[in-house]
């Protein structure tokens, strides 16, 4: 618009607006003839979006509002009333918002979580990494201030439909890193504060006898022997599986049939003993190599075996099974040594829910309980598979 120009102006109505004709070149704004300052813009490619224009403090400034139509008439002069009451009383939109394009984006708060707490302190980092990646960097832009309980309470209902449990903890991700903003300076202010979460209900499945023969069956039948040997491992041990992922070999003693955790790999935050049965011995030493890892992986930036999702779906494919995930193992485990009437502390120990203490139970755990009932449950598991045989390749 030419300073000499006479302001064009309009009651703004979609028949109005809708005469208007986008410009040869550049842009023409045409003003509201209700509403002091509402402008609306149009581009030569037809681009249409209101703004406020109004001296603000001895400047004129130009405040975009959105684009024409998904922000309505009536939205534009709401909204151009809000923006006018602003500068009346000494107030400076523009200032505002420049200031939040200074300020910290949600990706560079991301970052600075992940450096200066979930690395350091969370044994499950790599998983807080891989929701933001596939769930959070379309924020990373954002200003911190502009991601709404709104915009939190729609990403959590619409993974919730499908994935209930990860639309939790990512509800509780997102928490987490906003209340590490607070710490570090930012504004008391977390969108997901009183977002509810779904309620989850305990998962409870395990194999039983028929669904252990055909899953041995479709294990023998399985090409790749590191696979192969993973999947008893995590069965016959019920250890978690991103343990048995990076399981190396200086923390097995396979003389004494022992399995040392590192505290900075336990879930519990305690070094964790695992009874390795002679089943479980046996696969290791026919796995035995010069490796750091006993499931190594050129093709991963750990060096070891890494969310192995597709070759358990083919095997449990072939096994004519529906339902069953990977974890399911661990739970096979524990269900089976209830079922051999174990006590919960031996079934605690079994599956690391309880601490044990590595100087004492070297010392002892030859005759330890939980050795006895592990083995003696592993041995029936392996039976009922009629995979006891095949086990051990």
């Amino acid at each position: 618009m030419s300073k000499r120009s006479k302001p064009k102006r309009l009651n703004f109505t979609k028949a109005a607006i809708g005469s208007l004709r986008a410009p040869r070149r550049g842009r023409e704004y045409t003003f509201d003839a209700k509403t002091p300052g509402l402008a609306l813009c149009v581009t030569s490619t037809g681009t249409t979006t209101f703004y406020v224009n109004r001296r603000v403090e001895g400047r004129p400034e130009r405040i975009r509002l959105g684009r024409y139509p998904a922000m309505t008439i009536d939205a534009a002069r709401r909204r151009a009333a809000e923006v006018n009451a602003e500068i009346a009383t000494g107030g400076n939109p523009q200032a505002r918002k420049r200031t939040v394009r200074d300020e910290t984006t949600f990706g560079e708060l991301f970052k600075l979580y992940m450096a200066g707490h979930a690395k350091p302190h969370k044994r499950t980092w790599a998983e807080d990494q891989r929701l933001y990646d596939r769930h959070l960097s379309r924020w990373a832009s954002r200003p911190v201030s502009l991601v709404t309980r709104a915009d939190v309470t729609t990403l959590h209902a619409r993974l919730g439909k499908t994935a209930l449990y990860r639309a939790n903890r990512l509800l509780a991700l997102i928490s987490t890193v906003f209340n590490f903003g607070v710490r570090h300076g930012l504004p008391d202010e977390n969108p997901a504060r009183r977002v509810k979460r779904f309620r989850e209900h305990s998962r409870s499945r395990f194999l039983d006898a028929d669904e252990l023969r055909a899953l041995f069956t479709a294990l023998r039948q399985e090409a790749n022997a590191d696979l192969r040997d993973f999947f008893l491992i995590a069965l016959l041990t019920g250890a978690r599986r991103g343990n048995v992922q990076s399981m190396v070999w200086a923390d097995i003693d396979l003389g004494r049939g022992l399995w040392r955790i590192p505290a900075k790999q336990a879930k519990s935050g305690d070094d964790m003993i695992v009874i390795l049965s002679p089943e479980v011995v046996a696969i290791l030493q026919g796995r035995s190599n010069d490796t750091r890892f006993v499931f190594p992986s050129s093709r991963s930036k750990s060096g070891h075996l890494v969310e192995p999702k597709a070759a358990w779906r083919r095997i449990i494919k072939r096994a004519g099974l529906t339902d069953i995930r990977l974890h399911d193992l661990r739970r096979t485990l524990g269900s089976w040594l209830a079922s051999r009437g174990a006590s919960l502390p031996v079934i605690g120990g079994a599956l690391g829910h309880k601490s044990i203490q590595s100087t004492a139970v070297y010392a002892r755990l030859d005759t330890n309980p939980i050795r006895q009932a592990v083995e003696a449950t592993t041995a029936a598991m392996l039976t009922a598979g009629e995979g006891s045989d095949d086990g051990d390749n």
